[in-house]
């Protein structure tokens, strides 16, 4: 039974409650809190059961205080004194709430527990939900065993070690380089700074003891089958197995009446057919199945595991026009989501509370998304049952490590060490996850972050799930493999185009910022990709990227997309909500109705005039500032240069580059022959960097500032909607760069609703 929260608020106030000690000396002031920083227990922080997909009646935690010290990388023995004070498990030691408050690399922590009587004659087991990064246990002096991997659960069998009843001593030694070696740490490093941030050390998910019989369920894995409306469940026992026997019972969620049941063998797949009660899980309906676990044994002793799951296919394959999709349970389904970085100002990694880690993903949810990318990073359990039983499809990456590469710079050559680890901790995230319905996605690299043999990466990753679909790199470098092709376009929109065998896929767009001082990590020198100085126009702006999002899904035929992000992030400002979660920054009911916009049926873009993007297309153009009126048609260009675009620099973003520019500003015309068609909603298809000013028949139609980093539509003015008539017709444009890269190229395209 979960606690009465207690009231505590940072750890400057700790010392108030509980006994605990102040935050101690060194220790960073807090920045910024939450709300819920005042509803964390100190004796018993996170006391909700911490495993939902493997659940026991009987457990204890043994989050609370620890006392701790720093450590060196000699000792043999855990400490009997000397300690520095304590901290409050299961936060990290550079967050206020650990009440510590600073970066530690190597630390001792330690805490006394008793075992109830009632346990005795059974298998007491000790279970970490995550230490970041490599644990040494002992129990009672007696070293037990560690682990190596900062987002996998781990669990030791204890028993031997207890000393039969009374008070047992607990010890952790914790070591964490954070980014001083290579091993996967996503975007934690030592000195913070744009979009890396404070580093997480020591154990920051739930510790708890569990008692089970000599012989016990061990694990649980169910494999979906959709086509057969049936689940396959294989139950792994822990301990003799001989004349064992397994039950398995299932009930649809929220349901009285038995929706299948099978007896099973120890280490064997067991089909449960479901056809009489069938239901499939999707965001819109996210459907569950309970499951009951029961083994009985050959002296008559009964354990009881409870565990559930949803049946859902996911896949990439052809629509009904042909075109290379996502589809979820047979139809094409556009994923759409924000995405989460999953960090807290006052606990870092670890959410203050239960009710905390579930926020975010109740707003993802009333703001119309049905999809949320899980950004370098592994959530605790809860976080993915929070995901299944609301209905948000989970893009899933695997923490980066390593070195990084540039868009066009080959693979890392990892040494043999560094590239066991990854895999290793790459293996243990799907494993343990494995069952979670919302997770749709894995992604094992993010924009070159250690990225390295990526073609035999994803196989790899296909190959231990071939149930999801893998996205072999997010952004940047792709290496033709896996279910998807993935650009990264700020702000964007933009798309790659579908392939025969993987969908397009828009791994990151937006990054629209706006700071809102008093809810800021630092009140000065924040970030963003885009700034805007109001709520009002940070809405506008957010609705017009998911406006001009909606015609990729028809052309070239986009089947997802990422905005960034869910929340502030320490000094990042382009989050849809502040960093400590108090303001929701955009217009609910207007960013509601743009992203549900995005889940129709998919509308049609027809070419008017083509870009270079597929093919080059000729254009006259000039780099000296060319005479009054070169934007008129009737302006002579003859004297211009004539050359395929695009127009750019090496190394620009999306560029496509046939002929080079590398001047400050460039002036383009292209002359066609508008047909005499009806045209429904005209718009430029373009990728400018930076400033663009774009004209029809000498009318300005579009005025576009800061840059693209691919293709995306701008809209047309309504007086340069007019000068669309048909015969002759002129599109000038003036492009002008002052750092970074620079590129220029556009066409005109026709976007037709369903139905027109």
């Amino acid at each position: 039974t979960p606690m009465r929260p207690h009231l505590v608020v940072t750890a400057v106030l700790l010392a108030t409650f509980g006994g605990l000690a102040p935050a101690q000396e060194g220790a960073a002031a807090p920045q910024l809190r939450t709300r819920w920083a005042g509803e964390v227990s100190p004796t018993s922080p996170h006391p909700e059961y911490p495993r939902p997909t493997m659940v026991r009646a009987d457990w204890l935690s043994l989050n609370g205080p620890w006392r701790w010290r720093e450590a060196s990388g000699s000792e043999t023995e855990p400490p009997r004194e000397g300690f520095e004070g304590e901290i409050l498990v299961p936060f990290p030691f550079e967050s206020s709430l650990s009440g510590v408050g600073r970066q530690v690399e190597r630390a001792w922590c330690v805490r006394s527990f008793e075992a109830p009587e009632a346990w005795a004659g059974r298998r007491v087991l000790l279970h970490f939900g995550a230490v970041d990064w490599h644990a040494e246990v002992w129990v009672n002096g007696e070293r037990i065993g560690e682990h190596k991997g900062g987002y996998d659960p781990f669990t030791f069998d204890i028993t031997d070690a207890l000393s039969g009843s009374g008070e047992q001593t607990l010890a952790v030694r914790i070591y964490d380089p954070s980014d001083g070696s290579t091993q996967p740490r996503g975007k934690q490093v030592r000195e913070p700074e744009g979009i890396w941030y404070t580093p997480t050390t020591g154990i920051w998910q739930t510790v708890w003891l569990e008692p089970v019989p000599e012989t016990s369920v061990e694990s649980i894995t169910i494999e979906p089958d959709f086509d057969n409306k049936s689940a396959r469940v294989t139950v792994n026992v822990r301990g003799d197995a001989t004349g064992a026997e397994l039950f398995l019972g299932v009930v649809k969620r929220n349901s009285t009446s038995p929706a299948g049941f099978a007896p099973a063998k120890v280490g064997e797949p067991a089909t449960i057919d479901l056809s009489s009660d069938f239901h499939a899980w999707s965001p819109d309906q996210p459907e569950l199945y309970d499951l009951l676990v029961t083994l009985s044994d050959a002296d008559g002793s009964e354990e009881v595991v409870q565990s559930y799951f949803g049946i859902r296919k996911i896949e990439v394959k052809p629509d009904d026009r042909g075109v290379t999709r996502i589809h979820l349970n047979g139809e094409p389904l556009f994923l759409h989501g924000p995405l989460d970085q999953g960090f807290w100002p006052d606990g870092l990694y670890t959410a203050p509370t239960d009710e905390a880690l579930k926020y975010d993903l109740e707003v993802t949810k009333r703001l119309g998304f049905n999809a949320v990318r899980k950004h370098v990073k592994v959530e605790p359990e809860r976080w993915y049952y929070w995901c299944d039983t609301m209905g948000l499809a989970v893009i899933q990456d695997m923490p980066s490590g390593d070195e990084y590469i540039g868009p066009g710079d080959p693979d890392i050559v990892r040494t043999p060490e560094s590239a066991a680890q990854f895999e290793l901790e790459l293996g243990r995230m799907i494993e343990a996850n494995h069952h979670h319905p919302s997770i749709v996605m894995w992604v094992p690299f993010n924009e070159g972050w250690g990225q390295y043999d990526t073609q035999r990466i994803a196989a790899m990753v296909k190959e231990l799930d071939p149930t999801r679909l893998v996205d072999c790199a997010s952004g940047w470098a792709d290496r033709p493999a896996g279910d998807v092709i993935d650009w990264h376009v700020y702000p964007g929109p933009g798309s790659p185009r579908p392939e025969s065998t993987r969908a397009a896929f828009l791994g990151e767009y937006g990054g629209l910022g706006l700071p809102l001082p008093g809810h800021l990590w630092q009140e000065k020198d924040n970030w963003g990709y885009r700034t805007y100085d109001s709520p009002e126009a940070l809405t506008d702006a957010y609705v017009g990227l998911v406006e001009s999002m909606r015609w990729l899904i028809g052309e070239p035929g986009l089947s997802g997309a990422i905005y960034t992000q869910t929340t502030d992030v320490e000094i990042e400002v382009n989050g849809l909500m502040t960093y400590d979660r108090e303001v929701l920054k955009v217009d609910e009911a207007r960013v509601r109705e743009a992203n549900l916009s995005l889940f129709g049926p998919a509308p049609e873009v027809r070419p008017i005039v083509p870009t270079s993007q597929e093919e080059p297309t000729e254009w006259r153009y000039t780099t000296a500032p060319p005479g009054a009126g070169w934007e008129r048609s009737e302006f002579d260009d003859s004297g211009w240069t004539a050359a395929p675009g695009g127009f750019g620099a090496e190394g620009t973003p999306g560029a496509v580059n046939r002929t080079a520019w590398e001047s400050p500003d460039i002036w383009l015309r292209r002359e066609f022959i508008l047909p005499r068609i009806a045209l429904s909603n005209p718009h430029l298809l373009i990728h400018h960097d930076e400033d663009a000013e774009v004209y029809i028949n000498g009318v300005l139609a579009s005025k576009l500032e800061g840059f693209t980093t691919g293709y995306g539509f701008a809209a047309i003015s309504p007086e340069a909607r007019r000068a669309l008539v048909a015969g002759p017709t002129v599109i000038a444009i003036h492009c002008r760069q002052t750092r970074g890269g620079q590129y220029i190229d556009a066409g005109l395209v026709d976007l037709v609703q369903p139905g027109e």
